[in-house]
């Protein structure tokens, strides 16, 4: 059997499985599978066996306040660095600061920020071409030229000032590339990071300092020599076989007999995880992609896709001190899964001198009051039906070995000259939409850029409902194979913000780049034009050395 007459579906699992570097062995039936590993046994990470650690977290340049209030300033440099991420050789990667994952930034609801963000790449090491970039904070009602629009590039040598306008309730957020056509490229090299949107409630209810984590998780693929493996000719998927966890491989995490909140952002490329704790003891869903949850949920389990953030919190003090408790990945349909993916870390508990942990595990949580409420903002978790304007449906299918959106892409997107829009609401209207996947074996985790989302209706549930895990507000819609979901919408811009052009897509990042990506527009589709309105400009400054904040001990 020749490769030209293998599916494309059993052609990517065998590619998959190799991790970029094996062999393809087809048998009489048809089906492939990986011959040997890209790394050697030396070479490959054993779990549990390196330490856990947070990224650092970036300070200001400069901050104070002006005519509009408070305002922090902030540098990235995107550029290549070595990352010891394999036991003996070193991975080059591309990623904010040289590190991955890019450093953590903090910010206080009402603090304007400006981040810069300079292109020191130079050839990206997949494609080959010139490493261009776009910065998306995910999960940010941005203005549209600062939003991370695909075609708004930084080429090499050049630089952008993203202004971020941080009125939203306290949410995860997180930073990544989202250049058209090689967002999936550019993620998996290492440009990927957390960015924590805090404001006095959440302060008030949620841990904080040493027991406030991030965990971003991720899944890679690498060479003989230590190089990352990358392998989306398929065009419908990329799954690793090494998880990490903030850039380590398995790693294990000391933590004390108290209570942890823990910020999960699936970061990979196309992987979705099912997590759960190796003791069955239940997670506190207290937040989700838009914020703290109204009710919190226990459940044992919850499916988490790419670019979905959750937070949890997991009471340690019922363990004994040494008591070892595996984060397990019990996967879901579709993923391509190998020896160590259904591991992704491992707690082990030590000793506490602060004395018992007095906090109390909430059962719901305030949220605080909506901003701009007095221009019509409402909070998503009290939208309903009856409000919504308009009805619109969101088909995503694969046509033509093309991924698409209602029949469309982002190619044809481009050639309107960027004027065709799904949906053209008002700043402030609820819109209902129904998004639906038709694409058979495939999951979609779609993200619909500005807004806050609120499930009313999954068809694949015992009772109609979304998953007890998806209750807040949500910007990414995981969406199963054949699944239906229901979300209702605000599509609230926020003071000075008269909206503009904002993308939807598929977050798999191969179905992104293949094109599954359209657009909408709220308002006037040329106010605040994504592309022109404040481009990059040739970077003539140099680079500045990046201060962090103290961080916690290694392994804490």
């Amino acid at each position: 059997m020749t490769h030209a007459n293998m599916s494309r579906r059993n052609l990517l699992r065998g590619a998959l499985a190799l991790g970029g570097g094996g062999l393809l062995v087809a048998t009489a039936g048809g089906e492939v599978f990986a011959k040997s590993s890209g790394t050697s046994s030396k070479n490959t990470p054993t779990p549990y066996t390196n330490m856990f650690r947070r990224p650092p977290v970036l300070m200001p340049t400069e901050e104070g306040v002006d005519e509009k209030g408070p305002f922090q300033k902030y540098r990235l440099t995107q550029k290549e660095a070595l990352a010891n991420i394999l036991p003996g050789l070193s991975t080059r990667i591309s990623a904010y600061n040289g590190i991955f994952p890019g450093p953590t930034l903090k910010i206080m609801q009402g603090t304007r920020t400006e981040v810069r963000i300079a292109n020191k790449l130079s050839t990206n090491r997949i494609t080959g071409q010139p490493f261009s970039t776009v910065t998306h904070l995910h999960g940010s009602a941005s203005l549209p030229q600062y939003d991370g629009y695909a075609n708004d590039q930084t080429a090499p040598g050049k630089v952008k000032n993203y202004k971020y306008p941080n009125w939203q309730q306290a949410r995860t957020l997180w930073y990544h590339d989202h250049n058209h056509l090689t967002t999936a490229k550019n993620v998996f090299q290492g440009l990927a990071a957390q960015y924590h949107l805090g404001d006095p409630y959440e302060r008030a209810q949620l841990p904080q300092g040493e027991y406030d984590v991030p965990l971003i998780v991720s899944d890679l693929a690498f060479n003989a020599d230590g190089s990352v493996a990358f392998n989306d000719e398929d065009h419908a998927g990329f799954m690793g076989d090494v998880i990490l966890v903030n850039g380590v491989p398995w790693p294990k995490m000391k933590v004390k007999p108290r209570v942890y909140r823990f910020r999960v952002l699936v970061a990979n490329v196309s992987r979705s995880y099912r997590f759960s704790l190796s003791t069955g003891d239940p997670f506190y869903v207290v937040g989700n992609d838009a914020g703290m949850t109204p009710k919190v949920n226990a459940v044992s389990s919850w499916r988490h896709g790419a670019a979905e953030r959750y937070e949890v919190l997991i009471d340690f003090r019922k363990y004994k001190v040494g008591t070892k408790i595996e984060l397990k990945n019990l996967s879901n349909k579709n993923n391509i899964d190998f020896k160590n993916t259904d591991k992704v870390m491992q707690f082990e508990v030590v000793a506490d001198s602060s004395g018992p942990d007095p906090y109390v595990v909430p059962t719901t949580l305030d949220l605080g009051p909506q901003p701009y409420a007095n221009r019509g903002a409402i909070e998503v978790n009290k939208l309903t039906p009856d409000m919504a304007k308009v009805k619109r449906k969101a088909t995503v299918e694969r046509k033509n070995g093309i991924w698409t959106v209602n029949g469309e892409t982002w190619e044809d997107v481009e050639a309107s000259g960027f004027q065709r829009v799904l949906s053209n609401p008002k700043p402030y209207d609820v819109e209902l939409w129904t998004l639906e996947n038709k694409s058979g074996g495939w999951f979609h985790p779609f993200h619909i850029h500005l807004i806050d989302g609120q499930i009313i209706s999954r068809n694949t549930t015992k009772d109609g409902k979304a998953h007890p895990w998806e209750g807040g507000g949500k910007d990414v819609f995981y969406l199963g194979e054949n699944e239906t979901v229901q979300a209702l919408m605000q599509f609230t811009t926020g003071d000075g913000n008269d909206g503009g052009r904002y993308m939807t897509h598929c977050h798999n990042l191969v179905h992104e780049d293949d094109d599954m990506m359209i657009q909408f527009a709220v308002g006037g589709i040329n106010t605040n034009d994504p592309i022109n309105a404040d481009p990059a400009v040739v970077d003539t400054e140099a680079e500045m050395p990046a201060v962090y904040a103290p961080s916690y001990p290694l392994g804490t």
